[in-house]
């Protein structure tokens, strides 16, 4: 029954989950023309240029090809920070072990349209959304982070864009945008608020007392297919599975949109703990929970840490939509036996 549940996991988990979040597409946000005052539009005038950022982005580029060739994160740091250093740096590690990257680790070089905002001072992020890629995975949204004028821009997060995504209006690149805060107002919730409610519909899927808020996404439907299939073959086993979700503090970005609303982008951590029955060993059960685990042994219990990148659109508070998730992204970070 063992190698049936993990069968079972690992082709949900690679098949499932991964596919539909990288053969989506999500819909390019639409450029907000010049006009009288309009909404998200920053004080000053943008410092950096679209030609500044494509060689911020190419330069960016290097560094992750040096170490997806290298299968080594070494002088990542350089230029990636915050959950995408997570990220990336499981990624490498799991392709040493199983000998090639993911495909869904692709970045294209092609944009569709970066927003860069205009206020003053850092720490300053840049959204930039990509073409899809040659295989016509999904396009990804961007997020280069700068913490101080002394500092790189670096990649601080890679989100998917879900299939049919809609996504806000911003200023042309000229104009510049504003960025937000955690806390702003005005908003269906906070940024802050927003994040910490998505995270606890994650856990609670069909009892969270935020679901009516968030419209239904592609990550909530894969997830809830992924859990369910999973415990199908959890209880032939007399075992058990829990996950918790918790908003990682300090790490997300916001920019105010055109409309009113804010797009935000935000790290969510996850637990996964899977418990095996009748003195069973609980296994990895997945290729990429195989390379974490290496040359571990197993016990009852696998306890597998994920780092979760979630984009969010907030409406304004007088809106009639609900908060909805526009792109995701979910990686494992650390697997143990416990």
């Amino acid at each position: 029954m063992q190698r049936v549940v993990t069968r079972s996991l690992a082709a949900f988990m690679s098949l499932g989950l991964l596919s539909s979040l990288a053969a989506c597409q999500g819909q390019v946000p639409q450029v907000q023309k010049p006009g009288a005052a309009p909404a998200g539009v920053a004080t000053s005038a943008p410092n950096l240029t679209t030609k500044q950022e494509a060689a911020i982005r190419k330069d960016i580029g290097q560094v992750l090809d040096k170490a997806n060739e290298s299968k080594d994160p070494t002088g990542l740091d350089a230029r990636v920070t915050g959950p995408q250093l997570q990220i990336r740096t499981s990624e490498l590690q799991i392709a040493r072990a199983t000998g090639s990257l993911n495909p869904k680790t692709t970045i294209p070089t092609t944009i569709a349209q970066t927003v860069i905002p205009g206020d003053p001072g850092w720490p300053r992020s840049v959204f930039a959304i990509t073409t899809t890629t040659e295989d016509q995975q999904s396009k990804r949204l961007l997020v280069l982070n700068q913490e101080s004028a002394h500092e790189n821009y670096k990649l601080w997060g890679v989100a998917r864009l879900f299939q049919g995504a809609q996504l806000p209006k911003f200023p042309v690149d000229t104009i510049g945008a504003q960025m937000g805060t955690p806390t702003d107002e005005g908003l269906k919730a906070t940024p802050a608020e927003a994040v910490r409610r998505y995270a606890d519909v994650l856990q609670n899927p069909g009892s969270s007392q935020y679901a009516k808020e968030f419209a239904q996404d592609d990550f909530r439907t894969s997830m809830d297919s992924l859990t369910q299939a999973v415990q199908k073959g959890i209880e032939a086993n007399r075992g058990s599975q829990e996950q918790t979700f918790a908003p990682q503090d300090g790490e997300i970005r916001v920019m105010h949109s055109s409309e009113g609303g804010d797009l935000v982008v935000a790290q969510i951590n996850s637990v996964w703990t899977r418990r095996a029955g009748e003195g069973r060993e609980s296994s990895p059960a997945s290729d990429s929970e195989k390379a974490l685990f290496g040359d571990g042994k197993p016990t009852s219990t696998m306890k597998v840490t994920y780092v979760n990148v979630i984009a969010l659109y907030i409406p304004s508070s007088t809106s009639q939509d609900p908060i909805r998730a526009v792109g995701a992204e979910r990686e494992p970070i650390k697997v143990e036996a416990v």
